[in-house]
């Protein structure tokens, strides 16, 4: 009898506050309001936060790394992480200016866009397969995520350098014009890079929540053994993520040589920071099986905007990386809060 009448207790204990139920429900909510806190605090500082050119060089920036946020993000969800994606950006980047001027000198260049085509299907394909040795390797000889992607990181960045060496590749041929016009002209008035990056965004949340591919990855990431143990074919799912990592990475790198005009061979560095960066804040939880495609660009859209707000308002840029580390340690903290974890 004693036992039935402590269970309004228990109730009441486990019901959560006032405080709780009026917490946003996902991380990613929470992000997208203080990315407009934060947005709102930078205009009144800058008024010329808000004017279409600056607003225009904000959509340029974060698209190259929110695309490979989406990348990394499947990657985080599945319990992993790749730390290679900065390098792999470069070496795509460097690939792709390489081979139009390969192929610009081959009777292909009677086609129109047949260089830019080919060129930058083969720099794509270097990208996945860097990916797909990225998982083959993780899932196939059970290796560690992060010790696997830092050492392709090196390779990837080494290659990079053993091409170029130490050099800056441009782009050659008859269809530059094109090659600019694709990666740094204007889509309906949008900057194509932010296009690109929204129908991405677009197709990851879709195959998220519709297939039963993105239904297998969340599995994965919750618990990885229950989900073998279920049928869940754990080595494609793993595969796929890091391929598409790959990938993600090597577009980006193609957009950035079109927008900079040149790839060199520096490109990128540092960059693994700012992607996993940018999907965490978003709401990816590096133990695995949460995250999204709103969450990422979110995320890579604050960090970039608290780098403009620095530069605008004439602050101390070192303090930038101080600032986003903040945001970083408070995101994880609000999002142990709202889900009981802390208190």
């Amino acid at each position: 009898m004693a036992r039935d009448e402590n269970l309004p207790t228990l109730r009441a204990w486990l019901r959560p506050t006032w405080w709780r139920r009026s917490m946003p429900q996902t991380q990613t909510a929470y992000v997208a309001l203080a990315f407009a806190a934060l947005v709102i605090v930078v205009w009144m500082l800058a008024p010329v936060f808000m004017t279409p050119r600056n607003l225009l060089n904000i959509s340029k920036n974060f698209s190259f790394i929110a695309v490979m946020s989406l990348g990394e993000t499947l990657v985080i969800i599945s319990g992993g992480i790749d730390l290679s994606v900065g390098s792999v950006c470069a070496l795509t980047a460097v690939v792709t200016m390489m081979l139009m001027r390969f192929f610009s000198a081959t009777a292909v260049v009677n086609v129109p866009g047949a260089t830019i085509v080919l060129a930058a299907i083969l720099a794509l394909a270097l990208a996945s397969l860097i990916g797909f040795v990225n998982g083959l390797l993780i899932a196939g000889l059970r290796l560690s995520p992060f010790v696997t992607t830092l050492g392709m990181l090196s390779i990837a960045r080494g290659m990079t350098y053993v091409l170029t060496q130490g050099r800056a590749q441009y782009p050659v041929g008859p269809d530059i014009a094109l090659f600019t016009r694709l990666t740094n002209g204007a889509v309906l008035g949008l900057p194509p890079q932010l296009v690109y990056l929204l129908v991405i965004a677009i197709i990851m949340a879709l195959a998220l929540r519709q297939l039963v591919w993105g239904r297998h990855l969340y599995a994965v990431g919750g618990n990885m053994q229950a989900a073998a143990l279920t049928g869940v074919r754990v080595p494609r799912i793993l595969i796929s993520v890091y391929t598409l990592s790959g990938v993600a990475a090597g577009f980006s790198g193609v957009l950035i040589a079109g927008w900079l005009g040149a790839a060199p061979a520096n490109l990128a560095s540092g960059y693994e920071l700012r992607v996993i960066a940018a999907a965490v804040i978003g709401g990816a939880n590096l133990a695995g099986g949460v995250g999204g495609a709103a969450g990422a660009v979110i995320g890579a859209a604050l960090i970039e905007v608290i780098r403009n707000g620095f530069v605008l308002i004439g602050a101390n840029t070192y303090w930038e990386e101080v600032f986003v580390g903040v945001v970083i340690v408070l995101a994880m903290l609000v999002d142990q809060i709202r889900t009981r974890r802390l208190f």
